[in-house]
């Protein structure tokens, strides 16, 4: 394989060579030798992977969208991505921050009077856009709905000071996106399309699969080998209601690689979503997406996905220390729902990631190893092993 090196990067006293792209051919065959036997290993139907390189992109599709009807994976397949939404949505709340819609400080309390006398009203929207409001659980007990939702939370009890501890919570994340549509004053979708997928030119992504396009929206398969799909929840467009192709989840990482391309509020909305607000563990917590300092180490990325690190109450270092006004990082993200898995993984500053879709779930570190895999090879720089 062709590799040269060219411009450089400096963290904190490190020099890290950025890593043009190989010939197409050459990504190809290292992309399909590392996937291939992945698919087989984890029973994986369909699998698509997006690689950025030296400003381009390069998209390869593998297997059936359908074991039943036999449709092969193309550029045009719709995946779930379900937690990889979170980043799609910390972008829309910080761009409406930056366009004074609204402010992440702002209490559950001023946004929710049906709060005011319980705990929770005192958390901010940061607070529970980033999971450090009091310990609310990653899913809603069975019988909350759209109806009843406000009796979950008027009767949530704190396990913990709200801002000290974090606790990975789709019922966290989603109640922030859902607060800050309504100071807003429109519907979350609303907003998410205008301000975020639209100017993004982002056109194969969608809350719901228009009618034209449920012919490539790919079956799911759970980790039995079930068919399904995502259903319907409380704040699931907020925490993990995001289908879109590898094409196009390949142009969002590339709008956070390089906001400097877009103007105004959708610039510092794109770098808010991918800069530090505390540090827990080796991990710092952005709006959605999850960072560690450049270049990669598989250990920290791989811890980060530990379930006594997700399912758990961390505590979290004060804000005021470990956390850098700019920080060289790698940026990082799983999301999983039923029937699909997916990663997305880049670092700015070398201008490289990548995105991984497949329509069965598999474990999130499988999804790590593999990209570390196919990085490594390509960009040798990323990771420090």
């Amino acid at each position: 394989m062709r590799i040269f090196l060219s411009t450089v990067a400096v963290l904190f006293g490190t020099v890290l060579p950025v890593v043009p792209a190989a010939s197409e051919d050459d990504i190809r065959s290292t992309v399909d030798r590392i996937v291939k036997p992945v698919m087989a290993e984890h029973q994986i139907p369909g699998f698509s992977v997006g690689i950025l390189l030296a400003g381009q992109h390069h998209v390869f599709h593998y297997g059936v969208s359908s074991r039943e009807t036999g449709s092969p994976v193309d550029g045009a397949t719709l995946f779930e991505i379900g937690s990889l939404s979170k980043p799609f949505t910390g972008t829309l709340l910080a761009r409406l921050q930056a366009e004074n819609s609204i402010s992440l400080s702002t209490q559950v309390k001023e946004l929710l009077p049906e709060l005011s006398q319980s705990p929770l009203g005192a958390a901010s929207l940061l607070d529970l856009h980033t999971y450090v409001a009091g310990g609310l659980p990653l899913q809603f007990p069975a019988g909350v709905n759209e109806q009843n939702f406000l009796s979950f939370y008027k009767a949530f009890e704190p396990t913990g000071e709200i801002g000290t501890s974090r606790l990975y919570s789709n019922t966290s994340i989603g109640l922030s996106g859902y607060l800050a549509a309504k100071r807003a004053g429109a519907p979350f979708p609303s907003l998410l399309g205008k301000k975020v997928i639209q100017p993004l030119n982002l056109s194969d992504t969608f809350l719901s699969v228009p009618k034209d396009r449920l012919s490539s929206y790919a079956q799911g398969y759970t980790s039995a080998d079930a068919p399904v799909r995502v259903n319907p929840g409380v704040f699931d467009d907020e925490a993990y209601g995001i289908k879109t192709t590898a094409a196009d989840l390949l142009s969002f990482v590339e709008a956070s690689v390089n906001p400097d391309r877009f103007k105004g509020p959708l610039k510092t909305a794109l770098i808010a979503a991918r800069s530090p607000v505390y540090q827990v563990h080796r991990m710092y917590q952005g709006l959605g997406w999850e960072l560690y300092r450049a270049p990669a180490r598989r250990a920290d990325l791989l811890q980060g996905v530990d379930p006594d690190f997700v399912l758990k109450a961390n505590k979290i270092d004060p804000p005021s220390l470990h956390v850098p006004a700019e920080m060289v990082a790698t940026v990082s993200k799983t999301g999983s729902t039923a029937g699909f898995g997916a990663y997305a993984l880049f670092q700015p500053e070398r201008g490289t990631g990548i995105v991984i879709l497949a329509n069965r779930f598999w474990p999130n570190p499988a999804r790590i190893e593999t990209a570390h895999s196919i990085l490594e090879k390509l960009d040798p720089g990323f990771f420090d092993d």
